[in-house]
């Protein structure tokens, strides 16, 4: 397939070109700045103007004239990196403009980065049960709701087309191999705000993949997690020590993330690979 990475120069985004690329598909990356070394094709793209938006899902002078599937990353990618009102102004329109421009271009196929914010982060209260799956949607920042805007416009634009499929990825805190050299010494308190959680950047490029080659019509979304904690310390013990008595909806494995990943693995076939333990 042609599909385009929009955010393909960031964190997540340089994973999600690399395996598509290898996997064989032709990527254009459009975002504002290169990938340094990066073999796919770049287009410096304002998200912001869905004129430019149009001519990227459409196609772009010889470049090329059709795309079949979009993965839309690119975003302010966190609450409190610039005003309330800026991020929503940057993140919700840049979707819509995504979105309507692959239902004019005829593109059947999207992928979009949800986000863990939207299942209570920061987790200042209990959530209502544990393992957290797709049921919670508590945004807690004007970041968290800019994406339950985006889960539900995606919901309206495949009501409208019902040949639409439109996958949304509740990405966990994403980590590159680099970043694990902080793990060790990370403490329950530092990483409590996500439930300890985190996603290696090449097991959220494979959800990525398998989101593309989800058969079923229709608005679907996935928490996207690594299946452990961050501190290697028993989850009972970190849930304890923080909330007190939490409900369980079934057992966790010792040192299993609160996040449940388990419609993922269900549905899309989600299968991590990576642990930050392997790098202690």
């Amino acid at each position: 397939m042609h599909i385009v990475v929009t955010g393909g120069s960031g964190k997540l985004g340089g994973a999600v070109v690399e395996r598509l690329l290898a996997s064989g598909h032709q990527v254009t990356n459009v975002d504002a700045r290169p990938a340094p070394g990066s073999a796919a094709r770049f287009l410096r793209i304002d998200l912001t103007d869905y004129g430019q938006v149009v001519e990227a899902l459409t196609g772009i002078d010889d470049a090329y004239d059709a795309v079949d599937a979009v993965v839309h990353l690119a975003a302010i990618p966190a609450p409190g990196l610039t005003a309330n009102a800026a991020t929503f102004a940057n993140n919700v329109p840049s979707t819509f403009h995504v979105f309507q421009a692959a239902k004019l271009a005829g593109i059947r196929k999207v992928v979009w980065a949800s986000s863990e914010t939207v299942l209570g982060l920061p987790f200042d209260v209990a959530p209502a049960y544990v393992p957290v799956d797709e049921a919670i949607d508590e945004p807690n920042s004007t970041y968290s709701l800019g994406k339950v805007v985006e889960e539900a416009m995606a919901a309206q634009f495949c009501r409208w087309d019902p040949d639409l499929s439109m996958v949304g990825l509740r990405f966990s805190n994403v980590m590159l191999v680099e970043d694990y050299a902080d793990f060790a010494a990370y403490t329950a308190d530092q990483r409590r705000f996500n439930l300890w959680s985190y996603i290696d950047a090449r097991d959220a490029a494979q959800a990525v993949e398998l989101a593309l080659a989800y058969e079923p019509r229709g608005m679907e979304v996935f928490v996207i997690a690594s299946p452990d904690v961050v501190p290697h310390v028993p989850v009972e013990q970190l849930l304890a020590d923080r909330f007190g008595e939490v409900e369980h909806t079934r057992e966790l494995g010792e040192y299993e993330s609160p996040l449940s990943i388990d419609k993922a693995r269900s549905l899309l076939g989600y299968d991590p690979q990576h642990s930050w333990r392997d790098h202690a």
